[in-house]
């Protein structure tokens, strides 16, 4: 090993890049989108409500439903798996070249100028979903266990997990107990009985939670939501941070616990090779049955619970005994990846992963692309057409920026090594500019963002 950074800028030759973790965030990247759309596009309550505009058994509910029960939260998941073994391909290498701190000195350069990055995405481009910070902070933590051993990792990640299910939980059953000793307070006979500062308290907080779940209420927020992110720029600044920063410190609080588990689930399967298609086509076949048995089961009966309450959460915290959020979604997520690499592994789609991996190369730079554009056209310093499409018509738009992603990504990559926002994070990261066109000669660091 040397301490000489000529060693650690000798470029990484084409062969060691393992060509499948770029289209598996190429499948990701696009799917977040997917997610994030009703984000953008509707106005919340609305944007998971189909019952304000009474969609019953229109196509419209039929794209909730199916989005939901199917897609809903794995492709986020399966990219948090990627940055999980993204984390041990970016520190691996430089612990085998370098000595001392300086492996680690870029890997926390990196992960700082991350966050740089997630405020750009916050407070310039103005989406208040962003994942970045999430990825910054949570990922210098997991640098801590990049050397644990494939078990271990997985037993970090059933931590997390029951953890995770604990929490929602928790927060279920405060909810009822709000609604318990409300309506418990609003039995008593006022005229006999003087309610004292504290159950005064509790029957505020009960009724609060009610009326905010009301039809009305929730279409007046509806309204003020449109009227806020169609205005000018500086009202659609305050209302797009000031959401993203009330929600921040509980975001983090609660979904760090979301974000490890399957960064350390990415972790582990990296270290088997089942994110890189070495793994046995039975084993992605069992996670691919199981996954998807198990989650879309849990899911469709965590969905119909909430027909069944027309999407009134008042009500449905008062019927509901089990909240499966979590347990969905982690069995969905494995079971979509497993199905994805059984493509991957039958040969039959060659070219659907060849047309991704240029996508998947340049994520980072098709994420922030995804906020612009969808800011663009939805938000009124653009286009204005936040909640002015139906909620099927929402995903043409999705379907319209994968299919310019998918072309400027190939033809991008076919003159540049790297997107425009992966060189300037690695230019950023090296204190040092690097070769942006292929045909430059200069050495270049080229290892997986």
């Amino acid at each position: 090993m040397t301490n000489s950074s000529n060693a650690f800028t000798a470029p990484v030759s084409q062969q060691e890049r393992i060509v499948i973790l770029d289209s598996l965030r190429g499948f990701a990247i696009l799917g977040i989108l997917l997610m994030n759309i009703p984000g953008f596009a509707l106005p919340p309550p609305l944007n998971h409500d189909p019952s304000l505009f009474n969609e019953w058994g229109t196509i419209d509910f039929k794209t909730w439903f199916i989005v939901d029960w199917i897609p809903e939260g794995t492709q986020r998941a399966i990219f948090s798996m990627l940055f999980g073994a993204g984390i041990l391909l970016f520190i691996g290498g430089k612990e085998k070249r370098l000595d001392g701190m300086m492996p680690a000195d870029y890997f926390f350069r990196r992960q700082m100028w991350l966050i740089v990055f997630s405020l750009f995405d916050v407070f310039v481009l103005l989406w208040s979903g962003d994942i970045l910070l999430d990825y910054a902070c949570i990922g210098m933590l997991m640098f801590a266990f990049r050397n644990l051993p494939p078990k271990r990792l997985l037993i970090g990640a059933v931590f997390c997990f029951i953890f995770m299910l604990a929490r929602e939980n928790r927060d279920l059953y405060h909810d009822k107990e709000t609604i318990h000793l409300g309506e418990k307070i609003a039995r008593i006979d006022t005229t006999q009985t003087k309610l004292s500062l504290i159950q005064k308290e509790q029957l505020s907080a009960m009724q609060d939670f009610k009326e905010r779940n009301t039809p009305e209420s929730k279409l007046k927020r509806m309204q003020k939501n449109i009227e806020k992110s169609t205005g000018s720029y500086r009202d659609l600044y305050e209302y797009r941070t000031t959401r993203y920063l009330n929600e921040l410190v509980t975001y983090l609080y609660f979904y760090i616990w979301d974000v490890m588990l399957f960064m350390f689930i990415g972790m582990a399967f990296f270290k088997m090779g089942i994110l890189t298609g070495q793994a046995s086509t039975k084993t992605y076949l069992w996670m691919t049955v199981v996954g998807l048995g198990v989650g879309l089961t849990v899911s469709y009966f965590r969905l119909q619970q909430q027909v069944d309450a027309k999407f009134n959460w008042f009500e449905y915290t008062k019927q509901v005994s089990f909240s499966s959020y979590e347990l969905s979604r982690t069995f969905r997520s494995i079971g979509i990846l497993g199905l994805i690499m059984l493509l991957y592994k039958s040969g039959l789609f060659k070219w659907l992963f060849a047309m991704l991996r240029p996508v998947g190369q340049m994520a980072f730079t098709n994420y922030l692309m995804q906020s612009l554009m969808c800011g663009l056209f939805f938000y009124g310093v653009g286009f204005g057409m936040f909640g002015k499409l139906q909620r099927h018509e929402i995903y043409y738009v999705v379907a319209a920026v994968w299919t310019i992603q998918i072309i400027y990504s190939n033809i991008w990559l076919h003159y540049f090594r790297f997107g425009p926002m992966e060189w300037a994070w690695r230019s950023l990261t090296y204190w040092k500019k690097q070769p942006f066109r292929k045909n430059n000669s200069t050495t270049v660091v080229t290892e997986t963002p």
